[in-house]
C-alpha cells in the first residue's frame, strides 16, 4: 500500500479524490495548505511515498511548495493543475515535479501515474553492483548513489534513473520518447517536457557549468547523448 500526501484546498474535491484513491488501495493523508503540507513532510517523511500537490493553494502556492520540498527532499511529486497552460506546466517541472496531471482527473488515471512513478522509485530487482565514473562523478548503480569527490549529490529517483540510462548507453543518442519509456515507464506518447525539465535539473547538479553542458549533450531534433568517458 502506497502512502500519499494529497495537498488540496478544495475540501469537497480533496474528500472525493482521497476516497477514490483509498478505494484503489492507497493510504491518503490530506493537507489543505502548502504550509501544512511542509509540516506534514517534516513530521511524517518516512510515512509519505509520494506527494499529490495542487498548484493553486492559499498562502504559498504549489510551485513554491515544490521548490521547498526539492531543497532537501527527494520524495516524488505530482502536480495537480486546473490550468493546462504550457508555461505553468514548464514552471512546475522546473520546480522539481516528477509529473503533472491537469484537473479534473479520473482517479484511475492518477492511480496509474502514481504507480508508474513508485515503480521507478523502487527498482523491481537490485541493479548489478557496479560503479561508473563520469568526469568527477561516481555512480553506484547498486546503492543508487551519485557522489562527487566522495560527497553524495541530492538527486531524485527520476534523476538517478535518467543518469543510469545515459551512463549505460554512453555515446548513444537517446530520444525523448525512449527516455519516457525507460525512465518514466510510459508506454505511450508522453509529454517530452518531462524529459527536458528532468535533464535540465540533472545538469544543474552534475555539470560544472549547466548552461554549457559537457557531459549530457543535446542532439537537436533527436534527444540527448552522454559523452563517453
Amino acid at each position: 500500500m502506497s502512502r500519499l500526501l494529497l495537498v488540496e484546498d478544495d475540501a469537497m474535491l480533496a474528500e472525493a479524490l482521497s476516497r477514490a484513491l483509498r478505494g484503489l488501495g492507497h493510504e491518503v493523508a490530506v493537507a489543505a495548505t502548502g504550509e501544512r503540507a511542509l509540516e506534514t513532510l517534516v513530521d511524517r517523511r518516512a510515512l509519505v511515498d509520494l506527494v499529490l500537490l495542487d498548484v493553486m493553494l492559499p498562502g504559498i502556492d504549489g510551485f513554491e511548495v515544490c521548490r521547498r520540498i526539492r531543497a532537501g527532499d527527494t520524495v516524488p511529486v505530482i502536480l495537480l493543475t486546473a490550468r493546462g497552460d504550457a508555461v505553468d506546466i514548464v514552471v512546475g517541472l522546473e520546480c522539481g515535479a516528477d509529473d503533472y496531471v491537469v484537473k479534473p482527473v479520473e482517479p484511475r488515471v492518477l492511480d496509474a501515474r502514481v504507480k508508474a512513478i513508485l515503480r521507478r522509485a523502487v527498482p523491481a530487482q537490485p541493479p548489478r553492483p557496479r560503479v561508473h565514473t563520469v568526469g568527477d562523478l561516481e555512480l553506484d548503480t547498486a546503492a543508487l548513489v551519485v557522489t562527487r569527490n566522495g560527497a553524495e549529490l541530492n538527486l531524485t529517483s527520476t534523476e538517478i534513473r535518467l543518469l543510469i540510462e545515459f551512463v549505460e548507453h554512453a555515446g548513444q543518442v537517446l530520444s525523448r520518447q525512449t527516455l519516457l519509456k525507460r525512465v518514466w515507464d510510459y508506454g505511450f506518447a508522453g509529454d517530452s517536457r518531462l524529459v527536458d525539465a528532468a535533464v535540465a535539473r540533472l545538469r544543474a547538479k552534475i555539470e560544472p557549468e549547466p548552461a554549457n553542458p559537457v557531459l549530457v549533450r543535446t542532439v537537436r531534433g533527436f534527444g540527448y547523448r552522454l559523452v563517453k568517458p
